[in-house]
């Protein structure tokens, strides 16, 4: 597997033509809940077989879908599209990009939006529905042609346990548990192609169990908190970080034991610390391939 990956491995910065039987993963937001022109909210998409597998929606990860279709050729991103989406947790940094996603087009969508992800789901999709409740009605009940009036609803599975999969032709999407704080559950997903199995963190600390769920993986993205920012936070900040977040060196051990094809950073909290004082901190304790990545990022 890790030998076809590197045959196959690319990072692309303008429009490219694609090879549609392989797998394509694009960052469509790298930030955090610090505020960053430069970075949307958390959203990674996995594309296969011309369809899209998006996993959390951050605020403005629309933007770069809209962006990585029609600029970057990856039509299956076009936001009426994108038929899948999974979410690791209901922090607004991975969730406030939905409504844009779901609302976008609505009337000319010919598929539901398919949500799937931890307890709290639904109750937070019936808050979208009151919140385009005018939209709807205007629509709906004016000149404008709408050929499906439910297209805006979302079907939404939810759980309380990583005890499901997800199947869609060759496509299968594992859940599992990460220790992200407080929050109960929390998911990371192993996704599995044909040709690559890309494994994403979500946000966790760093628990010995992550080797086993990322081994044999060919892209690796995992969260990471810059050590040297960690340090110079008030003790509260450090004790909460220590249980929600994975440092620099933790990082590179995790990545010791895995060796995944290629280690994408993402969800870089570093605060006044320049970012690429993270990717040196990683750097200093795993030799593997690693990137620091951007938004539109395509592996």
């Amino acid at each position: 597997m890790k030998q076809l990956y590197l045959k196959t491995f690319f990072i692309l910065l303008t429009k490219t033509t694609y090879v549609l039987s392989e797998t394509i993963v694009v960052m469509l937001g790298t930030g955090t809940p610090v505020p960053d022109p430069a970075r949307a909210g958390s959203s990674v998409a996995v594309i296969y077989n011309q369809q899209a597998y998006v996993f959390d929606a951050g605020p403005g990860m629309v933007r770069n879908a809209i962006t990585a279709s029609q600029q970057k050729g990856i039509s299956a991103l076009y936001p009426t599209r994108i038929e899948y989406l999974f979410l690791t947790h209901l922090h607004s940094d991975h969730i406030l990009g939905i409504p844009a996603l779901a609302a976008t087009y609505w009337w000319r969508r010919s598929k539901q939006l398919k949500l799937y992800g931890p307890t709290g789901c639904q109750s937070m999709i019936n808050g979208y529905y009151c919140f385009l409740q005018q939209d709807i009605s205007l629509r709906t009940k004016g000149s404008q042609p709408v050929s499906n009036p439910t297209m805006y609803q979302l079907e939404v599975e939810e759980h309380d346990d990583d005890q499901w999969e997800f199947r869609h032709g060759q496509v299968s999407i594992r859940p599992f548990l990460v220790a992200h704080g407080d929050i109960e559950p929390a998911f990371g997903y192993r996704i599995t192609t044909p040709d690559r199995v890309i494994v994403i963190s979500g946000d966790t600390a760093y628990f010995d169990g992550m080797a086993e769920h990322a081994k044999g993986a060919d892209i690796l993205i995992h969260e990471v908190i810059c050590e040297a920012a960690l340090n110079r936070q008030p003790q509260r900040w450090q004790q909460y970080f220590n249980k929600t977040h994975t440092s620099s060196s933790q990082l590179a051990k995790l990545a010791k034991a895995v060796n995944p094809g290629l280690l994408a950073l993402t969800h870089i909290l570093h605060y006044d610390e320049p970012i690429k004082t993270v990717l040196d901190e990683v750097k200093s304790g795993y030799s593997g391939r690693i990137v620091l990545a951007e938004d539109l990022d395509c592996y």
